[in-house]
């Protein structure tokens, strides 16, 4: 399955009518099996039958028809205010990247001078530029347009194009990668249809929506649906919150709105999950209560500022959260600190669970990303932890985030080689002290202290959780440990208290992340 991010439609510009022909033929090479869809409905009438003559009686009283549930006033509705985008992307020219020669022809050869002719006309045929074409909508009557990031990144011109087939030169107010949404501007005499965002939290898994968009440059398309899922992570970047519907978007739909029954748009379509680049039925929507606070700072400022905590956090884990004494799974763990960050200033921790902030409950990290994020610098934020199995609150005062910071989840990279150490049967792995001979080997800077893992047994419970030779355990039970025998007392004592996981803080090549492993199974 493949994740397609860009449902921008990307082509070079060819004549007119070239691309239709295709179309239809391509259609009838895949014509869809209809037969299951027909069973399916012939069963269905049949059913619906059976009931009729089951409520009605013997004579088989006729019913009046039931009433017909249509969206065509809701499309009429909102589809003036839908547009389609247009943008213009130079492409490098790469006739130079040819060889000059594919053989080794003699000086002054026939062949040499063809080839030459024939690598000139190559460089003169490929387009200097490609158009893009997306969708968007217009959420003021001023001309203010909202669409999608990677339909106008980078673009030098970009055209408007309403559903009157009026086009307008569009100017970019601002753009914001991490969210991928961009908001333009057209000027127009009159005042234009527009639509409004919704409450996107309001939306439920089940609940009919309606999309509005430019599929494969065709112009106005309407399709419907439902909301499939909430709070999808598509790893596209730190505020990945997407609602999966089913309603058809396809390449071009990119920007365009997915309305509710009210006609609010609650999401900007954005991706889709294809094996063949076409709709299946799964795509992805950016929700309204994301893009709402985005859009009005690109309206206002231009760009998008953010809060800064600086803490690198993870899930927690139903292992983990065993260890750390929490009833179930929820909240962000904090596994890094940055160093004079508010994170750091306001004494927050490694292993502290972020259960809350400012009053909202964090229920995965997402949560937390957006609600910092949210937070204008120089605010005091109020953060419930939870820390040696009771919640603190702590204040912290959030600053302005920088382009290159974010909140992040702890990454794990590939382990080290590793020598030879103590056994801990506890645990399922060999440990070794780190001396300075360990340092030197295994380029361990001077600032990490612990104890390094030298081998794995297959059957134990580090290599369950995935500990490998070469990483660093620098905490059990959020106690620091500098040797094998505090390690095997912690886990000794978390036996002896029948504890089913511990905690341990694991340093792989730099980066820190925390991993509960059970010690039952020792």
């Amino acid at each position: 399955m493949v994740i397609t991010m860009h449902e921008t439609e990307i082509a070079p510009t060819v004549p007119a009518g070239e691309g239709p022909s295709e179309s239809r033929a391509a259609g009838k090479a895949r014509r869809p099996m209809l037969i299951p869809a027909v069973v399916t409905a012939v069963a269905g009438i049949l059913a619906f039958s059976a009931f009729v003559r089951a409520d009605t009686g013997a004579l088989g009283t006729a019913m009046p028809p039931a009433p017909t549930f249509s969206f065509a006033d809701l499309a009429a509705k909102v589809s003036p205010a839908v547009v389609t985008i247009s943008s213009a992307h130079k492409v490098e020219a790469q006739g130079d990247a040819m060889p000059d020669m594919p053989f080794d022809f003699p000086k002054g050869s026939p062949f040499e001078e063809f080839f030459r002719h024939f690598r000139e006309q190559q460089r003169h045929a490929q387009p200097d530029r490609v158009m893009a074409l997306g969708s968007g909508f217009i959420i003021d009557p001023s001309g203010y347009v909202v669409t999608n990031n990677h339909v106008v990144e980078e673009a030098t011109d970009i055209k408007v194009t309403l559903s009157t087939g009026q086009d307008y030169t569009a100017k970019l107010v601002g753009a914001d990668a991490k969210t991928d949404l961009a908001l333009l501007k057209i000027d127009a005499a009159g005042r234009l249809p527009s639509v409004s965002f919704g409450n996107s939290d309001k939306m439920r898994v089940g609940d009919w929506v309606l999309a509005v968009g430019n599929p494969f440059g065709l112009g106005g398309t309407v399709t419907t649906g439902i909301i499939s899922a909430r709070g999808r992570d598509l790893q596209n970047g730190p505020f990945d919150d997407f609602l999966q519907i089913d309603a058809a978007i396809n390449q071009g739909n990119s920007g365009g709105p997915t309305f509710n029954l009210a006609g609010e748009v609650v999401g900007i379509n954005t991706a889709i999950a294809s094996p063949n680049g076409g709709s299946v039925g799964i795509g992805f929507a950016i929700p309204s209560n994301l893009a709402k606070p985005v859009i009005a700072q690109l309206e206002s400022h231009g760009t998008v500022e953010r809060g800064w905590l600086g803490v690198g956090i993870q899930p927690v884990t139903p292992e983990i959260a065993t260890a750390v004494g929490l009833d179930k799974p929820l909240g962000a763990l904090v596994s890094q600190v940055e160093p004079n960050s508010p994170a750091a200033r306001g004494n927050l921790r490694k292993g502290d669970v972020i259960l809350s902030y400012n009053g909202q409950p964090v229920d995965s990290l997402h949560d937390l990303t957006r609600l910092v994020a949210d937070t204008p610098a120089g605010r005091r934020a109020d953060i419930v932890v939870w820390r040696d199995k009771s919640k603190a609150t702590l204040r912290v005062d959030i600053a302005k985030q920088k382009p290159e910071q974010e909140e992040t989840a702890a990454e794990t990279p590939a382990p080290a080689d590793a020598t030879t150490g103590t056994d801990v049967k506890a645990l399922g792995a060999t440990l070794a002290a780190i001396t300075p001979e360990t340092r030197q080997e295994m380029d361990i800077p001077d600032n990490v202290e612990g104890v390094v893992i030298t081998d794995v047994d297959n059957d134990g419970s580090a290599a369950e959780e995935g500990l490998r030779p070469g990483d660093i355990i620098e905490q059990v039970g959020q106690k620091h440990v500098h040797t094998p025998a505090e390690v095997g007392e912690i886990l000794s004592a978390a036996l002896a208290a029948k504890q089913d996981a511990v905690l341990l803080l694991v340093n792989r090549e730099g980066s820190e992340v925390f991993v509960a492993v059970k010690v039952s199974h020792a």
